[in-house]
């Protein structure tokens, strides 16, 4: 991959951001010692607390004990958000768009800001002063190339010389790449890559930075690769100005409630025909559609769609006509994906409808979702994917993507193509009994059944106390029933009395090279539906000169396939 060009980066940071927003919001005022309390541990602390010995990782305990007086307030990530609008909405009085990397971090391309207002010096100033008059929020600026360079220079109020970035990094603690990770997972990954940095002597940004690339990526992969770029001084991707002009959107109020979807279908093809127009008068197109509805009874509905279909004659309006009609139709008869959650709202006839663009970009510069890049094969694809979808329904073309959840098919998350549906499950809970990764390859849409057996031939059992009855060392799997070679085998089995277990037609018996295990699994042990798994990886010798790794689960006294790793 090919290093994206480095930017003269300002970048605006707000010390202590998460308890800033909370004592704003409660009313508090700067000389109040206050921390944000999250888990077990203070996750932001404010100047008075520090000054009283507070620290951020802290227990509640220790907190208290160091500071009496301490105000504990709760952690809220929406909070901090919606907070920020008002320190973005104040530096757009100084430049004409920024980038919110995340609550707390204001990022702007610096070059021509600069020669706006004069000197980088001038833009600094100009920030600081605007979002102090404006938000009533005390800030620092600082200017480099590149992202990371930026955020440490912000944080000491430096302005480095253009040229100046790795010279700058080369001293800082490696521990420092986490600064540049803008998302809670990412951080962590990045904190588990520094400690491992620090234990085989990597201590400074510099000592990561002379090491060769390819060397990094062979042992740290795409994390490693992106902290030694960032470390070097590099860009990995350019800033996303915030737009500060209203939503595009277009919207129809129905004087009397509307229920029936032949009704609504004009309806949503004149919406979507609109809102074609008005991207193509403003010069823009969208990456996102976001449907919005509401109900008789006055419940708001919303569902967010991508489009991908760039700016093609009238394929905008026919590609969002379709989607409008499918999630009205499942708003309509409950079968949406928000219908038979908690709180879902029931299905009502709707009082309004409407459109709002999302992820906009100027005419011409749209990006491909599927594959990446802009090419005609990729604009096939769409189109035929489109076309099936049309021809097939809303759950004719079903996309993957990751939830969370302790087994491999729990984790699958099916959506219809195209649609932006939240997953039933959070990834970001942690989810106690999951399969270690690596994930497998391929899971079957049900498990299969198979037969686990030891040396003897007899079945192998997992007791309630996790107690392996004798280690494994045949496996066979269910077979294809029409297959006669393994109709053979399960009449004449090559080992043990296999043959005379009846059911499936059982494949010839693999020999078990390696196994780990087992994991068990308890879910919903207060209800009916209760389960109770115990899961085993095995490594079975496929062929002379090829392995075949599996994941089996033994319940209720059998076992099945799960999945199959590459």
């Amino acid at each position: 991959m090919s290093p994206v060009p480095v930017v003269r980066r300002a970048v605006l940071w707000v010390p202590d951001w998460p308890v800033v927003a909370a004592m704003t919001e409660a009313g508090l005022g700067a000389d109040v010692p206050a921390a944000v309390l999250h888990g077990r541990g203070l996750v932001a602390v404010s100047a008075a607390a520090r000054a009283a010995g507070v620290r951020r990782g802290s227990t509640r305990r220790l907190a208290q004990r160091a500071c009496p007086d301490l105000v504990l307030l709760p952690h809220d990530e929406g909070r901090d958000s919606r907070q920020f609008e008002a320190v973005a909405a104040a530096a757009e009085q100084a430049v004409s768009g920024v980038e919110i990397s995340r609550p707390g971090l204001l990022m702007i391309p610096a070059d021509g800001a600069a020669r706006f207002h004069g000197s980088e010096e001038a833009l600094a100033e100009a920030l600081v002063t605007s979002v102090a008059e404006q938000a009533g929020i005390e800030s620092s600026v600082g200017m480099a190339d590149g992202l990371l360079a930026a955020v440490l220079a912000a944080r000491g109020s430096a302005l480095v010389p253009p040229g100046g970035s790795p010279g700058f990094l080369a001293p800082a603690s490696v521990e420092s790449i986490a600064l540049a990770a803008m998302e809670k997972a990412q951080r962590e990954e990045a904190e588990r890559l520094a400690s491992v940095l620090v234990r085989l002597g990597i201590v400074t940004l510099g000592d990561l930075a002379s090491l060769p690339f390819a060397d990094i990526l062979a042992r740290f992969g795409p994390v490693g690769a992106w902290a030694h770029r960032l470390a070097s001084g590099q860009d990995l991707a350019p800033p996303v100005l915030r737009r500060s002009e209203e939503d595009i959107a277009v919207e129809r109020v129905f004087e009397d409630p509307v229920e029936r979807i032949d009704h609504l279908v004009p309806v949503a093809a004149e919406l979507a025909d609109g809102l074609d127009r008005a991207l193509l008068d403003a010069g823009v197109r969208c990456g996102r559609v976001r449907i919005t509805a509401r109900t008789e009874k006055g419940h708001d509905l919303a569902r967010v769609w991508r489009t991908d279909v760039g700016a093609r004659a009238g394929a905008f309006a026919r590609h969002m006509t379709d989607r409008v009609r499918w999630q009205l139709e499942g708003w309509l008869s409950g079968t949406s994906g928000t219908a038979g959650r908690e709180g879902a709202p029931e299905p009502a006839p709707l009082v309004a409808l409407g459109l709002v663009a999302e992820d906009v970009v100027p005419l011409g510069s749209e990006q491909s979702y599927l594959w990446g890049g802009t090419s005609g094969a990729d604009a096939r694809a769409h189109r035929a994917l489109e076309r099936v979808q049309g021809l097939l329904g809303l759950e004719g073309v079903l996309a993957v993507a990751e939830q969370g959840g302790r087994s491999p098919r729990d984790r699958a998350h099916l959506a219809p193509w195209g649609q932006e549906a939240p997953p039933a499950r959070a990834i970001a809970h942690p989810w106690p009994g999951r399969i270690p990764d690596p994930p497998p390859a391929t899971v079957p849409p049900v498990p299969r059944p198979a037969l686990v057996l030891d040396a003897g031939g007899g079945a192998v059992t997992i007791s309630r106390r996790l107690a392996v009855s004798a280690p494994p060392t045949w496996v066979r799997l269910e077979a294809d029933p029409a297959d006669e070679r393994a109709r053979a085998a399960n009449r004449h089995p090559s080992s043990g009395h296999v043959g005379r277990i009846e059911g499936p037609v059982w494949d010839r018996p693999r020999p078990v090279e390696s196994w780990a295990g087992p994991w068990p699994v308890a879910e919903r042990w207060w209800s009916e539906d209760a389960s109770r798994r115990a899961y085993v990886q095995v490594a079975l010798r496929d062929t002379e000169e090829s392995q075949l790794a599996v994941l089996l689960a033994y319940t209720s006294g059998r076992w099945e396939l799960e999945a199959v790793y590459d």
